[in-house]
């Protein structure tokens, strides 16, 4: 019996060994994503200060701003906030992380409105387009909320052990993303 319990025990050992070296693979590339960002930012310096940018990928013609540059710098402003909520959300553990939704669906908004032909103001009326999303993820947030605090004056729980017990732990990456769709 005891050697039975000797391999469960340096199983258990090498799992967890396995489990740290993946989580620090995983979080040094997120945190050398995150110290890039400044970087990815200033990319838009490439960019010409012309009308018409023309690649070997493609050709963008800038109609409303008149300049190139002017879309990429616009495109950046949106996209580093909208790769720091994605990590955010994909990265967080605590209950209410459903509300980033809400700005995540605000900034990919404003990115598709840039993008589109430039013939609009990129902060237009997002909050219509953000309407539905908002109704689903603002009364769930409220909805775990009330369950938290009403088993909190039923039990003697912290609010540590019931943010646990309400937390989704999906095993992958592509199983947190599968979680939403």
């Amino acid at each position: 019996m005891d050697k039975l319990q000797q391999k469960l025990t340096d199983l258990k050992s090498r799992h967890q060994e396995k489990v740290d070296k993946k989580s620090f693979i995983i979080g040094s590339i997120i945190a050398t994503i995150i110290g890039f960002t400044p970087f990815f930012f200033n990319l838009y310096l490439s960019v010409p200060e012309s009308k018409i940018w023309d690649t070997f990928l493609f050709t963008y013609d800038s109609k409303y701003y008149n300049n190139a540059q002017v879309v990429a710098w616009t495109i950046m402003n949106k996209l580093i906030p909208l790769l720091l909520l994605f990590i955010w959300f994909f990265t967080n553990r605590h209950w209410w992380y459903h509300v980033l939704l809400v700005p995540i669906g605000m900034y990919v908004y404003q990115i598709i409105i840039t993008l589109n032909s430039d013939l609009y103001f990129v902060d237009g009326n997002e909050i219509l387009y953000l309407l539905p999303v908002m109704a689903i993820v603002i009364p769930s947030i409220y909805l775990i909320r009330a369950r938290m605090f009403n088993k909190i004056n039923d039990a003697n729980k912290t609010l540590e052990e019931l943010e646990e017990e309400f937390m989704i732990k999906p095993k992958t990456f592509w199983d947190k993303v599968k979680q939403y769709f």
